[in-house]
């Protein structure tokens, strides 16, 4: 199982302000463009796909495992994901509360957040 408290706390920025603002409350955050609709992940004010402005939508913290990788020989043994949401998007994380073992592809998982080294919470996923 992951040990979050070896996390470093996220360093909020004006960009990703509210992201970590609203992760503090237990809601995810991602981006949507005004022009294209598109929704993306990471946090930035402008769209990756065709530069137009974006504003914050809230997720439904609910998607399934994409791809992952188990990093068996640390310690405590975590594992790295891409969860694909159902926004649409991948965003790279952490999967919590299972043992690495019982993970597949396709695995419904849901947003849980967890403290960092100073206690703010970073979005993880679980199995639902």
């Amino acid at each position: 199982m992951s040990n979050t408290n070896n996390i470093p706390a996220p360093q909020a920025t004006a960009e990703t302000g509210p992201f970590w603002a609203a992760a503090a409350e237990g809601r995810l955050l991602l981006r949507r463009c005004r022009d294209c609709s598109a929704v993306h992940y990471y946090p930035r004010p402008n769209c990756p796909f065709c530069g137009g402005e974006t504003d914050w939508v809230e997720s439904s913290g609910r998607g399934e495992v994409y791809s992952y990788s188990l990093m068996l020989r640390a310690d405590p043994p975590y594992v790295i994901a891409f969860v694909r949401l159902e926004e649409g998007i991948a965003m790279m994380t952490n999967i919590v509360d299972c043992e690495p073992s019982a993970i597949v592809i396709g695995m419904k998982v849901k947003v849980v957040y967890r403290p960092t080294s100073d206690g703010a919470p970073v979005p993880m996923f679980a199995p639902i």
